[in-house]
């Protein structure tokens, strides 16, 4: 974490009919101070589809070789790897070889839509890589909820997402680019 990180907190109330997981999460996020309010909130949207109690995140942007959010068996076995982003095919290759299941959030509109284009010839072939976009109307209208300190509601029911944090809501559907191809 860098030293002039700021310290966000935020209490995830989920409720996942599709995984058929309700939990709360007390949450703190080291914001690296180049990493943007639409970053954050597609993180926090990645750990509210991922849920569990080994889900943890990464030291964030300012280390490359670690994910955005990871989840480790009891062995220390990397069981899944998210990154969020536009990561470039060395890191997506390296997560392909060192996690069984790796899921990448690409958001930010047309540079989303022209690093899929660009990537996807040679993504295809890892079948462990699911690759989801966000769209960018969603992801800038989650940056509406950033705060120090935020209480917020995730409901996932049949892909839809609704998110909430008391005051306003949003719902959104993610676009599945490539799906992952092993169980």
């Amino acid at each position: 974490m860098a030293s002039n990180a700021t310290i966000l907190k935020a209490v995830l109330h989920i409720a996942d009919v599709d995984r058929q997981y309700y939990e709360d999460h007390v949450l703190t996020l080291a914001r690296h101070p180049s990493e943007t309010d639409e970053r954050v909130m597609v993180r926090l949207l990645a750990f509210a589809l991922h849920a569990d109690g080994a889900l943890s995140f990464g030291r964030g942007v300012a280390a490359e070789d670690e994910a955005a959010l990871w989840k480790r068996d009891l062995t220390g076995r990397l069981e899944q790897w998210i990154e969020v982003g536009l990561p470039g095919e060395r890191i997506i290759r390296q997560a392909c070889r060192r996690a069984e299941r790796v899921s990448v959030y690409a958001y930010g509109g047309r540079p989303a839509d022209q690093w899929w284009k660009d990537q996807r010839a040679e993504l295809e072939r890892f079948d462990n890589l699911t690759v989801m976009n966000v769209p960018w109307t969603a992801s800038r209208d989650l940056t509406q909820f950033v705060q120090r300190s935020m209480d917020l509601h995730c409901t996932i029911q049949e892909g839809q997402i609704l998110i909430g944090d008391g005051a306003h809501a949003l719902q959104l559907e993610l676009v599945t680019w490539k799906e992952r191809t092993t169980p």
